[in-house]
């Protein structure tokens, strides 16, 4: 951990990440320039001006980081987007955030308001975004490399809340899937364990993966996700990985569950997002409509109770609800042996409830001590290794410890 000043307000790593994925970074010409100069037979750093690759950068401490260039990523979500709610672009335009990230002395330098705050670095150059599978599916759209050692698939088969018009708000992916069925195109298929079996294994090989993320669109019915994730697992068999994590909707029957842990995933998320439900029904509506809170509840308990401490994880989308409801969930889960985590809303995303204020320092430091608390007290330990981009929960913890 380091300790940083911007201007008057005094961060650590853990708080810089935070405000950083919340507010964004203005990335001049001359970073991109420079990442993708040759220095031999390679170039010099993972960057790329499509959202899509998922940049990210390391700070001095190690601490990974999201890098969301305002610029390149408000024309893209202006380019693809037709929200209802279409005169919040104007206010996306608008956007403003006091990050930079620019050359000094032939080095990637972060700066505050015009100050400088650290050197930072960048995962190695890859050409994973480039690549196809032998059928053809582009690996960008379909997956991302997260930090350093994270393959993350974010959404293998199309979401059916999204679809049905139950969007959860603060989702891109979701946003995309409602997009398309209200200009009458058709949803893509789900991703073939082949090509997922392909691109992970291209990951691993160039690029030093040793961790999974599988993640799928919401469905109404938990059961019916059971057959692709299966093939998931089973075709990945063979392969050493540190960690899977997997994303499901709790299906009604709980072996499915249990058949996932022992069948290779790590730990298992029924995410609900937002703690405090009048906001949840707004925020997320088809999870509340379609398969309601009591079912995440449940399952979350019944895979902590069998399968130990930590095995089951809840994701918090830190930012959208108050701090009290936040920190009630979070305590609730952990009391019972289920790991809170903590991912970052991003406001130049999409508007929560018409609103793209991010949170206060404040609002940030706190939920960083209360998780901190939580992990330590009920020896709750998250998925180790080097963090993902808007995720904190491992970064808390090296803070705690």
């Amino acid at each position: 951990m380091k300790t940083y000043q911007l201007k008057k307000l005094q961060v650590d790593s853990v708080d810089l990440k935070c405000l950083i994925i919340s507010r964004g970074v203005k990335v001049d010409k001359s970073v991109y320039k420079w990442a993708n100069q040759q220095n031999g037979d390679t170039r010099n750093a993972r960057l790329d001006i499509n959202p899509l690759c998922c940049n990210c950068m390391i700070l001095s401490c190690g601490t990974v980081v999201q890098l969301t260039d305002t610029k390149f990523h408000l024309q893209y979500l202006s380019g693809i987007l037709s929200w209802d709610n279409i005169k919040l672009l104007r206010n996306i335009s608008d956007f403003a955030t006091p990050f930079a990230l620019r050359m000094r002395k032939g080095k990637p330098i972060l700066f505050y308001e015009g100050e400088e705050v650290d050197e930072v670095s960048f995962p190695h150059a890859s050409d994973f975004y480039k690549q196809k599978t032998e059928h053809g599916l582009p690996y960008i759209g379909n997956a991302v490399i997260q930090g350093i050692d994270w393959a993350a698939f974010q959404c293998l088969w199309p979401c059916e809340f999204a679809a049905g018009g139950e969007t959860c708000q603060f989702c891109f992916s979701g946003g995309d899937f409602e997009n398309m069925v209200k200009q009458g195109k058709k949803l893509p298929s789900a991703v073939s364990p082949e090509d997922f079996c392909e691109i992970l294994s291209y990951a691993m090989y160039h690029d030093d993966v040793s961790c999974l993320q599988i993640t799928g669109g919401s469905t109404y019915d938990g059961n019916s996700e059971a057959k692709h994730i299966m093939e998931y697992l089973n075709i990945i068999e063979d392969i050493f990985l540190e960690e899977v994590l997997l994303y499901i909707t709790p299906p009604k029957d709980t072996e499915i569950a249990d058949n996932y842990l022992v069948s290779g995933a790590t730990r298992i998320a029924c995410s609900l997002e937002v703690w405090d439900i009048a906001k949840a029904k707004e925020i997320t509506p088809g999870k509340i409509n379609r398969v309601g809170r009591e079912a995440y509840l449940k399952m979350l308990e019944h895979i902590a109770q069998k399968f130990g401490p930590a095995k089951a994880f809840s994701n918090f989308i830190i930012g959208i609800e108050a701090f009290e409801s936040l920190a009630e969930g979070a305590t609730w889960l952990a009391e019972r042996g289920i790991l809170p985590t903590a991912s970052i809303w991003m406001p130049m995303g999409r508007p929560v409830q018409g609103n793209m204020k991010p949170p206060e320092l404040d609002y940030y430091k706190r939920t960083k001590e209360h998780f901190a608390e939580l992990y330590t007290k009920y020896k709750l330990s998250p998925p180790a290794n080097h963090g993902l981009n808007v995720c904190i929960e491992r970064d808390v913890w090296n803070w705690a410890h």
